[in-house]
Parts: structure tokens; C-alpha cells; sequence
């Protein structure tokens, strides 16, 4: 049975760097590959990196929550057809798990933060969601870890795992709700209304993805003057180094903070192992990655000597733009923030690139 306190979010990511180097199918690739080092002269790159608002417009790092509101009051039974297609009824939602770290965030931003009793390791955001007791990792679940803070109702995505362990769950007598996760400007606002549905505050999600929806139309850029580079990387130390393709969650991102994704050039839908040359040919001007990733590899000069990337434009200007990995990768009600962070980074790589001519 896994179950601990978080100590902080810092030593969670370490444990999770540690989870991710064993489960490398955490993005559904199985390819390996070999990267080139290029690592010469890389202590003189001067790295201008955007983790943060802090670097860019002086609001929160970790992005400003869309609105949390009072805590309402459920409509009880909720009787709900989850993801797959299973009839589910939610009783109470006095204990909730969230099985995921972006769910744990819609159900905190929905105001039942207070029910929730524990979450996985993925969950970083609020700070009281990364400070609860957790029940392992999302892809390495036990039922019996769950079962122990007795949950009226759990809320997971696709990804919850290993297989069986959903329907251990249900065979004990707990609700689990499958709620979608999709890539993609109507993904965010989807999920929440699903949480908030299974949850039985049905009202309370609409006006919360109504907000979620504004505050991306609010930050889309949608006619730039041109279109930086941006190649999104996925990284866990030397293990697995890839380029994100079309169907990850960075790939609309880019997109619509007036970018244009090395996916859309590369023609890569999933993902694929680093190639020097592919990143030479493509020549991005940004690399956007997960801060956690960037950790995994010493940080930005670590990040260098990876696969010809110090050749880049990205890499001589040192443009390096990253952010957490629940607030990037989770689709969740703070994305409109990292679109408009990442579109002000991306205006900078812009006016760098009209002004060389």
C-alpha cells in the first residue's frame, strides 16, 4: 500500500521523475532511439528561459486559478455516462479522489476542494491539493491504497491504470468516473463540465467552463505577423528524450499563442526519439518543455548538449521556455494563462527574428 503526506511539490517531482523514468510509456511512445552529444561550449550560452509570469507580465507562476468559487451545493444522486460508456451513480461526494492531477485542480476550482480526502502524485496545483495524502501515481495504481480513505466517488481519466484496477475499484463498491481529456481548445472546457456533472453541480461547471473558454479566446493570438518555431520536448533524463507531436497537449497550445508547432513540419503525430538532423532541418526558434523534464537533465545547459539543439536558433539565443508540467501538459482550467505566457515569449523570439532580417 503506497500512502505518505507531500513533504513539498519539489521532493514530489523528484519521486515522479522517478515513477516517469519507469513508466516511459507516460505519452503512449515506445520508441527509444539514440541522441547526438553536442555539448561543446555550452557553459557560454547565455539561456533566457520563461518558467513563468514572473519573467514575463509579474503574475503568479504557477497561473492564476479561473475563478474559484464558493463551495455549492450538489444535486444528489448523480447518475452520469462516463467516457466509457459505463452508467455511473454518485451518492455522496463527501470523499473524493482524484485520480489525476488536473482533475484534483477542476474539482478545487469548482469549490469541493475541501471533500477531496486524497490525490495522486501528479497533482501539484493548488497548494492544498499537492499538500493532501496521495494513493500513488496515476499509470500505478492499487485499489487496495485507494480504498483505505474509503471514497465516495473517484474521478479519473483514460490514462488510469494498470488495467484491472478500475474495475477492482467498482467491484468494491466505489463509483469511478472516467471524464475525457482531450487536446485541444474544447478539451479543458469538456472536462470540467464532466467533473462537475458526476459531482452533481452541473450549473456551477458550465459557468466555470464558460470562463475557461473566455480566458482562452481572450489569449489566442490569432492573425501574428509570422509564426516563430516552437518544438515541444518531452524529457526524463537520458531515457526518454522525444518531440511532441500533434496529438499531445503543448501541440494547440503553441498554436494559439501565435506559433507554429515543429509537429505541424515534422508531420509527427504522437511523438518521436530527438534527431540532430531533424532539429537542424526544422531550425525552431523556441523549445518549450516541462520544468520538471528540464530538471531531469541538469537544467539549460543540460538541455544543450541534447541532440544538436545548442545549434538552433533556440539554442544560441538561449530561448528556452518553460513551465510546470501539471499547468502545461494537464489541459486544465488554468490554460488560458500559459497561452498568454507563452504568446509574450513568443512575441520576444518574433521581433528577434524581424529584426535579423
Amino acid at each position: 500500500m503506497f500512502s505518505s503526506s507531500r513533504a513539498s511539490t519539489i521532493g514530489k517531482r523528484l519521486l515522479l521523475q522517478w515513477v516517469w523514468f519507469l513508466f516511459p510509456f507516460l505519452i503512449g511512445c515506445a520508441g527509444s532511439g539514440t541522441v547526438e552529444d553536442v555539448a561543446s561550449g555550452l557553459s557560454e550560452v547565455p539561456i533566457t528561459t520563461a518558467s513563468s509570469a514572473e519573467e514575463l507580465k509579474g503574475t503568479e507562476p504557477e497561473g492564476e486559478q479561473p475563478g474559484a468559487i464558493n463551495e455549492p451545493e450538489p444535486i444528489l444522486p448523480a447518475i452520469v455516462t462516463d467516457l466509457t460508456g459505463t452508467e455511473v451513480i454518485v451518492n455522496s461526494v463527501d470523499r473524493i479522489i482524484p485520480l489525476d492531477g488536473t482533475v484534483a485542480e477542476v474539482v478545487f476550482a469548482l469549490g469541493l476542494g475541501d471533500r477531496v480526502v486524497a490525490t495522486d502524485l501528479s497533482a501539484t496545483y493548488p497548494p492544498e491539493a499537492d499538500a493532501l495524502p496521495e494513493i500513488g501515481y496515476q499509470r500505478a495504481l492499487t485499489a487496495e491504497s485507494i480504498a483505505t480513505y474509503s471514497p465516495t466517488v473517484l474521478l479519473a481519466t483514460e490514462i488510469a491504470g494498470p488495467p484491472g484496477v478500475i474495475d477492482d475499484l467498482r467491484r468494491l463498491g466505489f463509483p469511478v468516473v472516467i471524464v475525457p481529456n482531450r487536446s485541444g481548445p474544447e478539451g479543458p472546457p469538456e472536462k470540467i463540465r464532466a467533473v462537475a456533472e458526476a459531482l452533481g453541480i452541473p450549473e456551477w461547471g458550465e459557468e466555470l467552463a464558460n470562463r475557461v473558454t473566455q480566458g482562452i479566446s481572450e489569449a489566442t493570438i490569432a492573425n501574428p505577423t509570422s509564426r516563430p518555431r516552437v518544438v515541444s520536448l518531452y524529457l526524463r533524463g537520458a531515457s526518454t528524450q522525444l518531440v511532441l507531436g500533434r496529438n499531445s497537449a503543448t501541440h494547440w497550445i503553441i498554436e494559439a499563442a501565435g506559433g507554429e508547432s515543429v509537429a505541424e513540419v515534422l508531420d509527427i503525430d504522437s511523438s518521436e526519439s530527438i534527431s540532430a538532423e531533424g532539429l537542424m532541418v526544422v531550425a525552431p526558434d523556441v523549445i518549450l518543455v516541462p520544468s520538471a523534464g528540464l530538471e531531469s537533465v541538469g537544467g539549460p545547459d543540460g538541455l544543450m548538449a541534447i541532440g544538436g539543439l545548442s545549434q538552433t536558433p533556440a539554442g544560441k539565443h538561449g530561448a528556452v521556455a518553460h513551465f510546470d508540467d501539471q499547468w502545461l501538459l494537464g489541459n486544465g482550467p488554468r490554460v488560458g494563462s500559459v497561452i498568454e505566457q507563452l504568446a509574450a515569449f513568443l512575441d520576444e523570439a518574433r521581433q528577434r527574428k524581424e529584426e535579423a532580417g
